[in-house]
């Protein structure tokens, strides 16, 4: 939703970045080049950053499915804590950043969901971060020593993809997952399986009839459940983000998965 292209982008290198201006940093030199050997340089914005896990007083927490970091050479920061979708402002001092003026969407997650939220907006927002990017893995690293770990994201493919809903809430049990031999989409909304044809062609998708098991759940699930199946029996919109599909229909219902790992 924020995502952001870029074709020139600001990096540092894997070993030590000079402590230059913005501009400067968007160049080609690297450290040790005096010294006869050359460090190859990695990006750090125009990269959607995958947040994997946040260490806070020398325990490790895995970051929320879909959690995200995006950052540009002009100074804009968007992504996801896991629930809710932030964006703010990064500045950049060496290999260091600052994360700030960051709003946030106030989407209600479980109570689970929303502490590993806290905990992940919290350690990013402790800057400065000190970076140390490798292998298309990026580490921030607080003052005190708490850190961040991320890898580069690239978008997962919708076929084979077991697709667990986000939105809407369905306790975590709503789950898609679309098998292109067959021309199908199959997986549970919230309460009942579900299957029905799935034809995929120029970023739409046509669902024909779904075929429900008749189980009775509670009033959350059913209607979750509901929303889900407006999808079905006509075409939607979709796309892929990163971890992140985007479905909607033309009745105007979206839905918003992610990709389990």
């Amino acid at each position: 939703m924020y995502r952001q292209k870029h074709k020139q982008r600001m990096t540092l290198t894997a070993v030590a970045v000079l402590a230059v201006p913005l501009a400067a940093a968007c160049g080609s030199e690297k450290a040790g080049a005096g010294s006869g050997t050359a460090e190859v340089e990695e990006p750090v914005t125009g990269v959607r950053w995958t947040i994997d896990s946040v260490t806070v007083d020398g325990t490790t927490h895995r970051a929320p499915d879909g959690a995200n970091l995006t950052l540009d050479e002009n100074g804009r920061a968007t992504g996801s804590y896991g629930c809710n979708l932030f964006k703010g402002r990064v500045t950049f001092d060496g290999d260091r950043i600052r994360l700030g003026d960051r709003e946030t969407t106030l989407r209600a997650c479980s109570e689970k969901l929303m502490d590993l939220e806290t905990t992940v907006a919290r350690t990013l927002g402790d800057g400065p971060l000190r970076t140390d990017v490798n292998d298309g893995r990026l580490t921030l690293t607080t003052g005190s020593g708490d850190t961040v770990r991320l890898t580069e994201t690239r978008d997962s493919p919708l076929y084979g993809t077991k697709w667990a809903v986000t939105t809407p809430a369905a306790g975590h049990r709503a789950h898609l997952t679309f098998d292109e031999k067959e021309g199908t989409v199959s997986g549970r909304l919230g309460c009942n399986q579900v299957s029905a044809d799935a034809t995929v062609r120029d970023g739409h998708i046509t669902l024909g009839v779904p075929a429900l098991t008749r189980m009775v759940c509670e009033d959350s699930l059913m209607d979750a459940e509901k929303t889900l199946t407006k999808l079905f029996h006509g075409i939607v919109e979709y796309g892929i983000d990163g971890r992140t599909l985007t479905l909607t229909s033309k009745n105007g219902a979206s839905v918003r998965a992610v990709a389990q790992r």
